[in-house]
């Protein structure tokens, strides 16, 4: 959109804000399967010429079915982690044949979507290091959840 030789005049910044304003309102629109009454209606609240309603209205219908498809796809909520299991991978050679001596973690966790149920497993390796990495992270995601709680 920045490149377009026809926005060239217009400042970056309120293009981004329009292209914003403009993505929002096709997400609501298609998350709600409003009708292009409601969707017209909206716009000229907003002040939009009766051209502009229209056009833009009927790029929203054609591309209607499309969207409502990929926003089937997303979901409705994020995964929600049920589990978590590990165990320790201790490499002792390389491809080289050269010892090593390296321990892993291999974690694997649980998911779930409240939409739509299970998951795919979430599976990652990790050295110590990472791993008590993460485990304070969550430690402190925990701690910021109890304080925000309290409030």
């Amino acid at each position: 959109i920045l490149d377009d030789p026809d926005l060239k005049d217009i400042d970056p910044t309120v293009l981004k804000h329009c292209h914003a304003a403009a993505a929002t309102c096709i997400l609501e629109a298609g998350k709600q399967k409003a009708d292009i009454s409601a969707i017209s209606t909206c716009l000229e609240d907003c002040k939009l010429d009766k051209e502009r309603i229209e056009q833009f209205c009927t790029e929203y219908q054609k591309n209607k079915d499309a969207l409502e498809i990929l926003l089937g796809s997303i979901g409705r909520s994020p995964l929600h982690v049920t589990d978590v299991s590990w165990r320790l991978e201790y490499q002792i050679k390389s491809n080289q044949l050269h010892k090593t001596y390296q321990p892993s973690y291999l974690v694997t966790l649980n998911v779930e979507n409240g939409d739509s149920g299970s998951h795919p497993d979430v599976s990652f390796s990790c050295t110590m290091e990472q791993l008590q990495d993460l485990v304070g992270k969550l430690k402190d995601a925990a701690k910021s959840l109890e304080r925000a709680a309290q409030m």
